[in-house]
Parts: C-alpha cells; sequence; structure tokens
C-alpha cells in the first residue's frame, strides 16, 4: 500500500512539483497552501508523513505543528529558509523529525523521508525491547514509558533514544546514532541530533531524580547511564 505524504507548502508550484516527483517514486500525496487547513489535517491519521514550510499564511509551520503534535507522532520534515538556523532548531525543538533547507533536491527530499518513514514504521528495524532504570521501549508498538508512565516521544526521538537503549553505558557516537537513528550520514554544522537530545533530556527529568541521564561525551557523542553513575 502506497505511503500517503501531506504537503503543506503555499508555494503552489513547489507542491506540484514536489507531488509529481514523489507519486513517481511511488508515494500518495495530498497539498495544503495554508497553515489552518495543515493544521487541521495533519492532526489526522491519514498520513504518513508531513513535509511543512515554516513560512505559510493564516497559521505559520511552527504554530502548525504545536497542534499536530498535541494528538499526532507522525513523522514531519520540516522545509526552512536556506541560512535560518534558527529555523530548524525551534522546529526540531518542537518535535520535528528532520529540516531540509529551501531551495532543495528532489531526491534528497524523497530520501529523507523515506529515511523518518522507515524508522517511524518498520517494525524490522528494532525488534528488541529494551529496558534501563525504569525506562522501558516496546518496539512492536513503538512505545516507551519511564517508570510506569507513557512518555510520548517523536519518531526520531524514539528512534535516538532505542539507539542508546542497545548499548547502555556505553559512548555511542553521533555518526552512529545519524546512521542508525535518522538514517543519514553526520553531516558537519547539523545540530539536529544535539535538539534531539535536549528535548529527551528535558524528557527524561520530567519523570523522577532516579530517570536515566543522556551525558555528552566531549568530541565523539552521548551515553545512556542510570542516575546514579552520574558525577
Amino acid at each position: 500500500m502506497s505511503q500517503h505524504i501531506l504537503i503543506i507548502d503555499d508555494d503552489t508550484e513547489l507542491c506540484e512539483m514536489v507531488s509529481d516527483y514523489l507519486t513517481l517514486e511511488g508515494f500518495v500525496t495530498t497539498s495544503v497552501h495554508d497553515g489552518e487547513q495543515g493544521a487541521e489535517l495533519g492532526g489526522s491519521d491519514n498520513f504518513d508523513a508531513i513535509v511543512l514550510d515554516v513560512m505559510l499564511p493564516k497559521l505559520n509551520g511552527f504554530d502548525v505543528l504545536r497542534r499536530i503534535r498535541t494528538s499526532s507522532r507522525l513523522p514531519v520534515l520540516m522545509l526552512t529558509a536556506r541560512g535560518e538556523e534558527v529555523d530548524r532548531i525551534v522546529g526540531l525543538e518542537m518535535g520535528a523529525d528532520d529540516y531540509l533547507p529551501k531551495p532543495f533536491n528532489p531526491r534528497e527530499l524523497t530520501a529523507r523521508l523515506r529515511a523518518i518513514l522507515r524508522r517511524s514504521g518498520d517494525p524490522e528495524n528494532h525488534q528488541k525491547e529494551q529496558e534501563f532504570s525504569g525506562l522501558s521501549m516496546l518496539p512492536s508498538a513503538r512505545r516507551t514509558t519511564l517508570n510506569g508512565s507513557v512518555l510520548e516521544l517523536t519518531s526520531s526521538e524514539y528512534n535516538i533514544l532505542y539507539t542508546l537503549m542497545c548499548r547502555p553505558g556505553e559512548v555511542v557516537s553521533k555518526e552512529l546514532i545519524s546512521s542508525d537513528a535518522l538514517g543519514k550520514p553526520l553531516a558537519r554544522y547539523d545540530r539536529s541530533i544535539d535538539m534531539h537530545i535536549s528535548h529527551l533530556r528535558r524528557k527524561l527529568a520530567d519523570g523522577n531524580p532516579s530517570s536515566p541521564v543522556i551525558e555528552t561525551v566531549r568530541g565523539i557523542g552521548y551515553q545512556l547511564i542510570s542516575s546514579d553513575e552520574v558525577n
């Protein structure tokens, strides 16, 4: 069954170009051109992923993302203006799974979409249930609990945390996290992993003082440790 992509962008020519390319690649697409309609459709269960522009009429992309995240964990790829690093950081902080600066190559957009879709919906990717220091991840349902309470994670946050959970106490390089969890090679100056880690730390800290901790190993990557191991 073809995967259904929602494109939210007010540039009708770009939507048509992206839609045509994705259709040739086997996807089904729906395009809308303002934020209000995008937020309404994005909160439904009718799509597999969303391509979301930042600059939109009626409701900007950040507000659309905020509304979508109140009811849906669908993978969201944000389109940002080239050079606008603040937009990328804000989008990732709010729960976007990836970003792509405009102008972009449709082939790269397709590759990014396939990567986040593969890691959000392929049960073969992550098979084994993982438990560590009160944290439990059940891959078959993509369900995460912390001390018995459900932890709401975006697709990319889930994948990154699972990558760390499979190697508790080990230092995991950014290169491995990028390839294994995000499905792309680590790019120079790419801060997406740092943003996702920051978001994960806040969510873990909302549990209790005994929750596991993600520590930074400067110049290498990150490691997941129990709270009693923190210096």
